[in-house]
């Protein structure tokens, strides 16, 4: 058996949900992978608590589910989540706080401090990969072996193995064209209105539900699906992309014409991430340069992605050996990317 030590910044619904289901499955990681997850330290918007002979994890998710703070309970030390990060003595980092697009804070700071020292780190949140992509992978292995680990493939598209089929399963191919349908919200707000509801009773529908949030506009103007194609771009193809590399285009706009034609032709409309070559461009170290769009695309009906249901996502990957490749999912609130930190944090320790 070996024990790996970690501390969870951000108590939201994905970190309680890691914390739960790690629990479920102790067994099972024991058995299959000599595996066992000692949780030391946990940070809210309340403060952090760190206890280096383990945390009672039962204590911290029913404190969570009853929304209490953190703080609140017992441990050796007390701080913020930068401090935890920065005094802990443990092996793994798991960064799951809240996504800021302004700054990336704090989970940038944690995942600097963390990674400085020594730390591997998994992050949920996109924050810190869509603005300091590049300055992260150069403390991380991904551009130095000897150093820790930084994973992250449930920051775009929770469950959906967006990042590792590109990154390991299309390995040694040219990939020309990805297609990419990772936002909940504008799938299902985009379904409704192909049954006749309006934009707004769409999106009164699935605020009502819980999937879209009070102010919707990250997602329906397409920044959510812009940022996670801001890390496929740097993260797979190697394309040093920034937001302002996107070309973004929301859903506001779709017509019910467009809607029912769509449908009406056996396809659908959805909101479309797309990184493509462009042939007559070339970077000055001779690599592919990438033009990125997210826009409404009808889909026709042979469209791998056209068949999608409302909670369902998925990409599409056309590379010069592999030809065409696609993954899909189907999940349920945050399960998906609770479930993408455990896969990460098994791939780290494999």
């Amino acid at each position: 058996m070996r024990t790996y030590r970690f501390i969870l910044t951000g108590l939201g619904n994905i970190g309680r949900n890691f914390l739960a289901m790690i629990l479920s499955r102790e067994a099972l990681l024991a058995k299959r992978y000599g595996l066992a997850l000692q949780l030391v330290g946990a940070a809210d918007s309340s403060g952090a608590i760190y206890e280096p002979e383990g945390l009672d994890i039962r204590a911290v998710v029913a404190q969570k589910q009853a929304r209490r703070p953190i703080a609140e309970l017992a441990g050796q030390w007390q701080g913020d989540a930068l401090a935890l990060a920065e005094q802990a003595e443990v092996e793994l980092l798991l960064e799951a706080t809240p996504t800021n697009l302004v700054d990336g804070q704090p989970g940038l700071d944690i995942v600097r401090m963390a990674l400085g020292r020594g730390i591997h780190s998994v992050l949920a949140s996109k924050g810190p990969l869509v603005l300091a992509y590049q300055e992260l992978a150069g403390l991380s292995d991904l551009t130095r072996a000897s150093a820790p680990a930084l994973r992250f493939s449930g920051a775009v598209g929770g469950g959906l193995p967006s990042i590792n089929l590109g990154r390991r399963d299309l390995a040694g191919a040219h990939i020309e064209r990805v297609e990419a349908v990772v936002n909940g919200t504008t799938q299902l707000i985009l379904w409704l209105m192909s049954q006749g509801q309006s934009y707004e009773a769409a999106l009164a529908e699935a605020q009502q539900i819980g999937i879209a949030e009070p102010d919707p506009a990250l997602d329906v103007d397409g920044w959510d699906a812009a940022n996670k194609l801001v890390i496929i771009a740097n993260a797979v193809l190697g394309y040093p992309a920034s937001l302002a590399d996107v070309a973004v285009t929301g859903i506001r706009g779709v017509s019910p014409t467009e809607l029912l034609a769509a449908r009406a032709s056996g396809g659908r409309m959805s909101l479309v991430a797309v990184a493509e070559i462009d042939p007559g461009e070339a970077s000055p170290e001779d690599r592919p340069v990438y033009r990125l769009s997210v826009r409404p695309i009808a889909l026709p009906a042979e469209h791998p992605l056209a068949h999608l249901q409302s909670d369902e996502m998925g990409i599409v990957y056309h590379s010069d050996i592999y030809g065409r490749t696609v993954a899909t999912t189907w999940e349920e609130g945050p399960l998906g990317t609770a479930a993408a930190m455990l896969r990460d944090i098994i791939d780290i320790v494999s």
